[in-house]
């Protein structure tokens, strides 16, 4: 018997990442609606409060941040113990400082929120850099600059590549992806590349053969004015491959939906537009906002008390800046991906079976140091030029080849968009080499002076160095040093002496 009622055509019920972003992977929504929530379950301010709290165990170490500002401002504090509280006090934060990110990235959507990650990662670098330039330790805020850089696209994609290989043969990388920061790479290593081809032109010797004063308030005025519009121009590079990057010309050309992003990364953005925030974005805003403000003097008392510690050691100034500063201002993220390893082989130990291997190789700490390399440092020498600090982008030589090597290697190993674990070995060793190689360099004293607050004539004459001299790097059996014209003179009538000296007593010696 034919039923009485017709058939309901009720449509399916669309998922929530066809709201997002549609069946062509196009935005449904505008920006404000989806940071309001709009389309996710509200999460209250008490809700909110209590993720928070809840977000990790770590929280209980948030007690050490106080203690760790007395313990600075306390007279006879030893600065070994210094460093441990504020070391296990920025702990704690950088925890935080993900977890209100990852928050408010899924307000955002995959491609903002990549940004705001990364950005919310490079936050502990950039507050160091920031107290090093108010403090006007500009040499020592250059170098850790290039080892913040260095750190991140060598050392810990090195890590992620060594243990990310060692269960599957090759892991993949998003091509597009992988092609903007090759170049974006390379715009930013070549753009230290100038003032350095710069500065040491005016160091060589003319056709005259004499050596023009290449150390003086004129050039560095020069080397400033270049450096703020090579500033300016690495600003604009930077936004508009963020405008290219997450919203590119025309139709299904996201990052989510080219035709050879990997699988694994189509699965996490759509998992992404799926998965409900913890935390309201107003919360998460603020979250991100008293971390910053808290671990900002942190980080400061932490350079505070090791300063002293590397002195007393006699560790080079280089090594300091380049290697052991980057090192351990990232050393509390890395405690954090070690607990968390540990964790995951403890449970696997207990007998809960591993994960699968992933496909999709973790290389977000390359983006992270193209961020600071053409975004963070910059802004800081725009941020230097507002505060009357002479930061320029005059690096030294010897750093400047350091960044060159290694965007070489790092866009070869990326070329193909996969890696493997022993190309992960190879970035290790390129990084042991270069830390071996900054023990044992004593720097560039030019540069340095270039670097100096107030007048470069004041402060060679507080040196005891003559106005318009010209300077000569001297190097001589592990002995360095850039010596002016006057004691260049005296090296040379000391020299004349000791031949003459050597003669007298050879000629007694031939007599008797």
């Amino acid at each position: 018997m034919p039923s009485q009622f017709p058939p309901l055509n009720i449509p399916p019920v669309p998922s929530r990442d066809s709201r997002f972003y549609g069946s062509s992977g196009s935005p449904q929504l505008n920006f404000w609606d989806r940071f309001r929530g709009k389309g996710r379950p509200h999460v209250g301010w008490t809700e909110s409060a209590i993720a928070i709290a809840r977000s990790s165990w770590l929280n209980v170490l948030l007690v050490i941040v106080p203690v760790a500002w007395a313990l600075h401002f306390v007279n006879g504090i030893s600065h070994i113990v210094q460093f441990i509280f504020c070391f296990i006090a920025i702990i704690p934060l950088c925890r935080l400082l993900d977890y209100g990110g990852e928050n408010l990235a899924l307000y955002c959507g995959k491609d903002f929120g990549d940004v705001i990650v990364v950005s919310a990662n490079n936050a502990v670098e950039a507050t160091l850099a920031i107290c090093l330039l108010s403090t006007c330790q500009l040499r020592l805020l250059q170098a850790t600059i290039v080892g913040t850089v260095l750190l991140r696209l060598v050392f810990v994609p090195s890590m992620h590549f060594i243990s990310g290989g060692a269960r599957i043969a090759a892991q993949d990388l998003h091509p597009h992806l992988a092609d903007l920061n090759q170049t974006l790479l390379t715009t930013g290593v070549l753009s230290l590349l100038l003032p350095a081809a710069f500065f040491s032109a005016l160091n060589s010797v003319d056709a005259g053969g004499e050596s023009p004063n290449a150390v003086s308030d004129s050039v560095r005025g020069d080397l400033l004015k270049v450096s703020r519009g090579l500033a300016v121009l690495l600003l604009a590079v930077y936004l508009c491959s963020r405008i290219f990057l997450h919203n590119p010309p025309g139709s299904e050309n996201g990052l989510h939906e080219h035709k050879d992003a990997p699988a694994e990364f189509k699965e996490r953005a759509a998992r992404m537009a799926e998965e409900d925030p913890e935390v309201n974005p107003w919360a998460c805003l603020i979250l991100l906002f008293l971390v910053v403000a808290l671990m900002a003097p942190t980080a400061e008392f932490l350079v505070e008390s090791i300063q002293p510690m590397s002195e007393r050691h006699q560790i080079p100034q280089e090594f300091f800046g380049l290697i052991l500063l980057p090192f351990v201002s990232y050393s509390a993220e890395c405690i954090l991906s070690l607990v968390y390893h540990v964790q995951l082989h403890l449970e696997h130990y207990l007998g809960t079976p591993l994960y699968p291997p992933k496909t999709l190789a973790e290389a977000r700490s390359i983006e992270l140091s193209i961020q600071f390399l053409i975004f963070w440092m910059p802004l800081l020498v725009l941020l230097a030029w507002v505060t009357n600090k002479p930061l320029s982008l005059l690096f030294d030589l010897f750093e400047v080849v350091l960044l060159l090597s290694v965007g070489f290697l790092v866009n070869y190993v990326t070329a193909d968009a996969k890696t493997n674990w022993i190309e992960g070995v190879q970035l290790l060793a390129l990084y042991a080499m270069m830390a071996l190689t900054a023990w044992f360099y004593p720097g560039q004293p030019a540069v340095q002076t270039m670097l100096s607050c107030g007048s470069i004539q004041s402060f060679l004459a507080a040196e005891g160095v003559p106005p318009n001299s010209t300077f000569t790097n001297i190097s001589f059996e592990g002995f360095h040093a850039t010596l002016d014209d006057s004691q260049i003179n005296n090296f040379t009538d000391r020299l004349r002496d000791l031949n003459k000296l050597y003669s007298l007593l050879k000629q007694i010696e031939t007599g008797s």
